[in-house]
């Protein structure tokens, strides 16, 4: 059976609502535009909905000029988000156990963001001459690289890895939940979890370390609400030591263009 890409997402703001595309460039840090931009408190520390799960109610969209920031909820006018940063105002951004030099992209959108969110909250964006290498561990080359995305360029999961999930909830959820940047249909569940090398459109890609699952999924992406699902069922099948583990973390090789349609090929060890 062909294994055939279903979906492609994007979340330009880590941790904000993500956007589904019908093609994407994938370059050395992860497809184009995925969480090049942060949301930093004021002691330079990553915000994402673990602790801010009204963060789930941002939306953004990407039109010829920037980024379009709104709230589902919220009566706001919506933020203009400009592809450069508007000021040279650079700080080093602590995310995980690593530190990463971002430039603090205008007063307008830390004002717009610190209304919504009721905190002092600053916006970031991730320059082309900044690099934070991957872990190097789980290294090809050696000079992997990401964005502000955990830990990985790009998530990869099977749509049958999902439905295999939602035979065991009571009330289904959608892949939001886990944020894939790629998902692809045909297969087994968590065949993912087997994926070496492979090509898809003219890329190159490898899969390296299964993906940890947090509290994160147990968010409602469209209400904000938090539950103790999918992550009390995942632990009774998907559990490896103190680990959840849903999807694969992917490693890019070879940069180029992936589109919904195109066939992973799998290729040999």
């Amino acid at each position: 059976m062909a294994i055939i890409i279903s979906e492609i997402n994007i979340y330009p703001i880590k941790s904000l609502g993500g956007i589904s595309l019908t093609e994407a460039q994938v370059e050395d840090r992860g497809l184009q535009y995925d969480r090049r931009w942060v949301l930093a408190d004021n002691e330079d520390v990553f915000m994402t909905q673990r602790e801010h799960e009204q963060m789930a109610l941002i939306d953004v969209a990407i039109e010829a000029d920037g980024l379009k920031v709104s709230h589902r909820k919220k009566e706001i006018r919506p933020l203009k988000v400009p592809f450069l940063p508007q000021t040279s105002d650079t700080h080093t951004i602590r995310i995980w156990d690593d530190t990463v030099s971002a430039v603090r992209v205008n007063d307008e959108a830390d004002a717009w963001f610190t209304e919504v969110l009721g905190k002092e909250t600053r916006l970031f964006y991730q320059p082309d001459d900044s690099v934070r290498p991957t872990d190097p561990r789980y290294a090809i080359t050696g000079e992997e690289h990401t964005s502000f995305a955990d830990a990985y360029p790009i998530l990869i999961i099977g749509q049958a890895s999902l439905d295999a999930l939602n035979e065991r909830l009571d009330e289904k959820i959608t892949m939001k939940r886990f944020r894939p940047n790629l998902v692809f249909t045909g297969g087994q569940a968590h065949d993912e979890d087997q994926f070496g090398h492979f090509r898809v459109g003219n890329t190159k890609l490898a899969g390296v370390k299964l993906c940890a699952r947090c509290v994160l999924t147990t968010i409602n992406p469209e209400t904000a609400e938090k539950g103790k699902e999918p992550l009390k069922t995942l632990a009774q099948y998907r559990k490896n030591g103190n680990k959840i583990l849903f999807g694969q973390n992917i490693l890019v090789l070879e940069k180029g263009k992936i589109k919904l349609g195109d066939e992973i090929v799998l290729l040999p060890a």
